[in-house]
């Protein structure tokens, strides 16, 4: 009897087969590199502390957002729907926290201003500004129009030194604070058709590392700048993006987004550095680091092949780029709930 066929989810792993000699040197050099283990978040890490949250409104910041309220944080939640705001507020002072709802949108300079002084005014000052909020549109560069092109540098990039000026003129101030700058493996090695949001996670970590550079030169010990790298997240993020492949969104081994709110939660209260969350993310940088063509090469092509050769047809949409989405608010995505239900059908959900 012949044995059965795997799913095509799992056909997509043997372009990989090569990359296990390297992902096991990976991880030998991750255990010599991962020095001492994370320090645990406590209660009285976060209890009483304030933290701005951007993109707050769901997927990762939502998590985060959350998990601080339940520590005893005092939250202030920045998004566009101030109606899932709200919801994630009276969530977040259920679990035992304080929230303020302020409805931001991180492209607008003078708005991520007025973001923080609603924060001082209500709380009397910032400890952690965790600049979350991203959007996106997948497909060949040409094909996705320069407006949409624009607007995700406006919000992925320009929202990040928006906040990150804010934050550290309060920082400077006090002498104290800590800075999370939510980037992306992408931050390392670009992925085809996601040509701006590469750029925009690229950009995030050069701005997170030189302005770390800048604090130790003013003497700001106090002053600490994470940059978070985490693997693809089954979260909204794939639902609302805008798309142009012809296919149905998708990515090869996603994450939940526990571990990344979790990660992003710990460089809040104990900053170390730039951090790539899970193993995935962690062998995919180290091995960039150590042969970046060949990386890249096989990276490119794992993408390739499962975005625009096993996804199924779909058609293009513009997604919440521009005005924000009305559904699609939790934590979790459900994508990879659904690439199994298309794998089975052949036929792309909505």
């Amino acid at each position: 009897m012949r044995s059965p066929m795997p799913p095509p989810s799992t056909l997509a792993l043997l372009p990989l087969a090569p990359l296990l000699p390297l992902a096991l040197l990976a991880g030998a050099g991750l255990a010599l590199l991962a020095g001492r283990p994370a320090r645990a978040v406590r209660r009285e890490d976060v209890a009483g502390r304030v933290f701005v949250v951007t993109g707050a409104s769901s997927g990762v910041g939502r998590a985060v957002a959350v998990r601080l309220g339940a520590l005893g944080g005092r939250v202030v939640l920045a998004a566009r729907r101030e109606a899932e705001l709200e919801a994630v507020a009276a969530e977040l002072r259920a679990a035992g926290g304080e929230a303020l709802v302020v409805p931001t949108d991180v492209s607008d300079a003078a708005a991520v201003a007025a973001l923080a002084a609603a924060a001082v005014e209500r709380f009397g000052g910032v400890d952690a500004w965790i600049n979350n909020a991203g959007i996106g549109a997948l497909g060949r560069f040409e094909d996705i129009s320069v407006e949409d092109h624009a607007r995700t540098v406006d919000v992925n990039l320009k929202g990040v030194i928006f906040g990150s000026h804010a934050a550290l003129r309060l920082f400077r101030a006090r002498g104290q604070g800590t800075l999370v700058n939510v980037g992306s493996v992408e931050s390392r090695i670009p992925m085809p058709y996601h040509t701006t949001y590469a750029a925009t996670k690229h950009a995030i970590l050069g701005l997170g590392r030189a302005l770390r550079q800048e604090a130790r030169l003013a003497g700001l010990r106090g002053v600490g700048v994470v940059t978070v790298m985490p693997w693809a997240l089954d979260t909204p993020w794939w639902n609302v993006a805008g798309n142009h492949t012809g296919r149905s969104p998708r990515m090869i081994l996603m994450d939940g987004p526990e571990q990344t709110a979790g990660a992003i939660v710990q460089a809040a209260v104990h900053p170390m550095g730039d951090v790539a969350v899970g193993w995935k993310a962690k062998a995919t940088v180290l091995g960039h680091q150590i042969v970046p063509g060949v990386a890249e090469h096989l990276a490119a092509d794992v993408m390739h092949k499962v975005q625009q050769e096993m996804a199924p047809p779909a058609g293009d949409r513009e997604g919440a780029l521009h005005e924000p989405p009305a559904q699609d608010t939790g934590e979790q995505g459900g994508v990879r709930a659904k690439m199994r239900r298309e794998d089975a059908t052949g036929e792309a959900e909505a």
